[in-house]
């Protein structure tokens, strides 16, 4: 019954009133016949010809630099698979709405209806120049890597899979506070990460990054460990394929390990697995909606377990929202050119530091809780706390400067951490 409720309810949110969650607002008036002189002819040919003389001058004189593009062929739609771009339009406007509310950046929701890899990059191509970022949602691995790393080569404006980085970047920042709380070193730990699609391979990448020994890292797929000694990998699984002969299943994997990450399918990690890893494991069970094993599981299977799903009623949720605003608000203000991994590790970095901090009296309110603090309930921050903007913007923007991909200067710091949260005040 409940879940019949929940469809019609859901249903009759994006049926009335006006159809779908998104619309275009004028941001500038057109009262008079003054104003729409400046608005359309004769006057709208000024700022074209300055943009002409200065590319740039497109962030200044348009909305390109608020303006986002999320994009899709509809081939990996959430869990419902390849629906098609058409079918896939209300996740599209449902991202755009959350682009939106927590960081003021305007979306457009575009779907295209290709699944050759070529006809989509040229198409996504043709549009850029309108936008000033480009997010590519639910396409469908392994196309999505050739697909983002194309159009990132080719374009002068930010691209992000965001499927496989927000994940990616998230699951990072729970990796380095969960390991403090263990008492352990990252470059110690030993990880098993089951699943081996988009979002799989670019948390294992963004985990090297943080300082994973690579010999430490275990891939699992559907068919068992990643593994040299197979030859059914594509060249992105090859790429982390382990080379130790002692596993071959993802049990063998977890047996001393110190952390399991999923993003894979319900009921994958079993309670007698966990209790063969390390001691104080970090369980990031994060297939949704039912995790690789559920809270009520995991909790009863040892007591020292450190455990995170991406579900909203569970502590230590990995929520995309956590992440994708705010790295496209800082490098929107900043005119960058790209996303680089400096710009994405900020993103992990602020993240585990934002946890540390006092928790702001209307999180606690918005989850019914007396008091919260960091720690195994409470390892990254919570999507609703309203200094993520700011903090996590700002340390974009500083890393897109500092690493040579931005176009514009922040001259005040304080300042524009003060206007960021008068952004998001605005707009919830």
């Amino acid at each position: 019954m409940q879940n019949k409720n929940m469809r019609e309810e859901a249903l009759r949110y994006h049926a009335e009133g006006q159809s779908g969650k998104i619309a275009v607002v004028p941001t500038k008036p057109l009262a008079s016949q003054h104003d729409f002189s400046l608005a359309y002819s004769p006057g709208v040919a000024e700022p074209c010809l300055e943009i002409v003389k200065n590319p740039l001058d497109a962030y200044k004189y348009t909305g390109k630099g608020n303006l986002v593009a999320v994009i899709t062929n509809g081939t990996a739609v959430l869990g419902l698979g390849n629906i098609g771009a058409l079918a896939g339009k209300p996740v599209m406007e449902g991202k755009s709405m959350l682009f939106k509310v927590f960081a003021d950046i305007d979306a457009f929701d575009i779907e295209v209806d290709a699944t050759d890899t070529d006809r989509f990059v040229e198409t996504v191509k043709a549009i850029a120049p309108t936008f000033g970022g480009i997010n590519l949602e639910d396409i469908k691995a392994p196309e999505c890597f050739e697909i983002e790393a194309r159009l990132r080569e080719e374009l002068d404006i930010p691209v992000m899979h965001d499927d496989q980085h927000g994940t990616a970047i998230i699951s990072g920042a729970a990796l380095l506070n969960g390991l403090e709380i263990a008492g352990k070193s990252i470059a110690d730990a030993r990880v098993v990460i089951n699943g081996a699609g988009a979002a799989a391979v670019s948390i294992a990448r963004l985990f090297l990054k943080l300082g994973l020994n690579c010999e430490n890292l275990v891939l699992c797929d559907s068919k068992g460990v990643v593994s040299t000694r197979r030859e059914d990998l594509n060249p992105v699984k090859e790429q982390l394929a382990t080379d130790r002969e002692d596993v071959d299943t993802l049990a063998d994997a977890l047996q001393g390990a110190d952390v399991f990450l999923g993003v894979s399918a319900p009921g994958i990690l079993t309670p007698e697995m966990v209790r063969t890893m390390a001691h104080d494991p970090l369980v990031l069970a994060l297939a949704n909606p039912t995790p690789e094993i559920t809270y009520e599981e995991a909790m009863a299977s040892r007591p020292d377990i450190i455990f995170a799903t991406g579900r909203s009623d569970y502590p230590n949720q990995v929520n995309n929202v956590l992440a994708f605003p705010y790295l496209f608000r800082g490098a929107l203000d900043v005119y960058a050119s790209t996303i680089n991994d400096e710009m994405k590790l900020a993103v992990t970095h602020a993240l585990a530091r934002l946890a540390k901090e006092p928790v702001p009296q209307e999180v606690l309110k918005t989850y019914g809780l007396k008091s919260l603090s960091f720690g195994r309930e409470y390892l990254i921050p919570k999507p609703s706390d309203p200094r993520l903007l700011a903090v996590v913007a700002t340390a974009v923007a500083r890393a897109a400067i500092e690493s040579g991909v931005a176009r514009r200067e922040i001259e005040d710091w304080d300042a524009y951490a003060a206007s960021l949260t008068r952004r998001v005040k605005n707009t919830k």
